[in-house]
């Protein structure tokens, strides 16, 4: 639908603007509701135009990206959370991603605008329910939009029966106290019938207003960031009186709840204002994601302003990366590791605990941020502009009746069939720990070789034999504490492992590692045989 817009001359907005602060009550502070994440990531699912680009779940998962997305997202509604999570389990296209880094790094340059749009924007987080589902999903018109009974057509002839009934039997007959009941069945029925609805749709209506006022606020506001606002005034008003109720039904409580059961007023009003609602989705929406993306933008812009490290990523080609200082914005005093690879993957060694399954984590946060929002936590950074698929934390299955081996066949098929559909970086940390060690590195330096032949693929493992038989897809990184005492990573193998020494630091005592490391002793020089039956007996020197 179209509207006519009319503007006032500019000489009257700081006039009109001041007699509106005087007049309007102060508002209260918002609340940052707790939603669901499947309320955060309900515009994702509804809106994807390609599934296949998306991170999958076990990728979310490993990731820790719903926390990163709540760490993002401070004082942002769930609007803006939703888009939030959108940009980050889709990533954006090149033109779109170069569009919003220069809506970004407006708001970066003037931290002033930033803070009147971030409190412009803040009467959006009053909305408590997400409006995502109504507003695009082609099947809520079903649940939220029933059928108009026909006769709420003539709802005023409900009262005028009661009225009428009372009267005659005070002044006629008592059998019309019949006639009473049945009028008085007709009025509280539709309110017994209708009411969680209508709780609903109360909450989605004033989701939706919340939403319109924001965008009546910019509307003329002179933000260059805002300027898609202007000339929705007209339109955003029409809609924001037709959700609204009369003033006698949202007035005194007492005089609203004779409206509500002697009048059906909320009833009238819910069918009256979800039909206006359905007949304005498609203005809705582009209201929805007028408010919803700048409302995401200024989050960004408020979190690097608060973020000490952090960079523009630049694009890569599919099969290389550099990381320069690359730290995990959740991690707190976080080692800052470089890496670079051009053509081939990465084998990850190091010691127990030292902090490869982190780096894991830190590498696929930032290529999933680069991804989505352009900007990652390093130095320098250029990266992929690829789906990131993870497999690190695979586990059995009680309920399922599915051992951890089986679960980690299970999602290495899912990594081997994501390679092969399209470009991909693979993150694998500690590949089929769930069988021996002989049929683990078999497996694993078979499923290695053909994953890291179609994608760039990170790997950590703790079995080092499959460095050198992976280095012609691999290339061997490690991760260790130099004599400084500071973290890197650094090309290379590691040379000695600290599971047997850790022992004894643990509580084990040194008669348990004395043991643990005689039999490693015989496990390095020769397999099967008896001769290795008395290594445990205690007796044995």
């Amino acid at each position: 639908m179209s509207f006519t817009v009319f503007r006032l001359p500019d000489y009257w907005r700081p006039l009109l603007a001041r007699l509106a602060a005087l007049t309007t009550p102060a508002e209260p502070e918002p609340q940052d509701y707790p939603f669901a994440p499947s309320d955060v990531a309900r515009l994702q699912r509804l809106t994807a135009d390609d599934a296949d680009d998306a991170l999958d779940d076990p990728t979310w998962r490993d990731l820790l990206l719903e926390r990163y997305g709540e760490h993002i997202s401070a004082e942002t509604s769930i609007f803006g959370r939703q888009v939030l999570y959108r940009r980050l389990r889709n990533g954006s296209g090149e033109d779109e991603a170069a569009l919003r880094r220069t809506r970004i790094e407006t708001l970066l340059a003037d931290p002033g605008r930033l803070a009147r749009l971030h409190h412009g924007l803040r009467a959006l987080r009053h909305a408590d329910i997400e409006v995502a589902g109504l507003l695009f999903d082609a099947d809520a018109s079903f649940t939220l939009a029933p059928l108009q009974p026909a006769w709420l057509r003539v709802w005023f002839l409900i009262p005028l029966l009661l009225a009428a009934s009372i009267a005659a039997a005070l002044l006629l007959s008592p059998l019309a106290w019949l006639a009473t009941a049945v009028a008085m069945y007709l009025l509280v029925a539709p309110q017994m019938r209708y009411r969680e609805r209508m709780e609903e749709w109360g909450r989605l209506g004033g989701a939706l207003q919340m939403m319109l006022r924001v965008c009546a606020l910019l509307d003329g506001s002179g933000h260059p960031l805002a300027e898609d606002f202007t000339g929705r005034a007209e339109g955003v008003g029409w809609i924001s009186r037709r959700l609204t109720p009369s003033p006698l039904v949202d007035g005194a409580p007492l005089v609203k709840d004779y409206q509500h059961w002697f009048m059906l007023a909320n009833v009238r009003h819910y069918f009256r204002s979800v039909r206006m609602a359905f007949a304005q989705r498609a203005f809705l929406c582009e209201c929805y994601d007028l408010c919803a993306n700048l409302e995401a933008d200024v989050a960004l812009a408020r979190h690097l302003l608060a973020t000490p490290l952090w960079c523009w990523a630049g694009r890569s080609a599919a099969r290389s990366l550099a990381l320069d200082e690359g730290v995990h914005p959740l991690v707190a005093g976080a080692s800052a590791l470089s890496i670079a690879l051009d053509g081939k993957g990465a084998f990850l060694s190091g010691q127990n605990g030292v902090g490869k399954s982190t780096f894991l984590r830190t590498l696929g946060l930032n290529l999933a941020a680069a991804r989505a929002f352009g900007f990652c936590y390093a130095r320098r950074a250029s990266l992929p502009a690829l789906p990131v698929v993870a497999s690190m934390q695979n586990e059995d299955s009680l309920l399922g009746g599915q051992s951890l081996y089986i679960a980690e066949l299970a999602r290495a098929r899912e990594l081997l069939a994501a390679a092969a559909a399209r470009p991909v970086v693979c993150l694998v940390d500690e590949i089929f720990r769930g069988t021996n060690h002989e049929e683990s590195v078999s497996a694993a330096a078979a499923v290695l070789d053909e994953l890291a032949a179609q994608a760039l693929v990170v790997v950590s493992s703790h079995n080092l034999v499959l460095g050198p038989l992976l280095a012609h897809r691999l290339a061997p990184w490690r991760v260790g504490t130099g004599d400084d005492g500071v973290l890197r990573l650094e090309p290379g193998l590691l040379g000695r492992t600290n599971g047997i020494a850790l022992l004894a630091g643990h509580g084990f005592g040194t008669a348990v590692q004395g043991k643990a490391e005689k039999v490693a002793r015989w496990l390095a020089g020769q397999r099967g045989g008896g001769a290795g039956a008395d290594l445990l007996d205690d007796g044995v020197g």
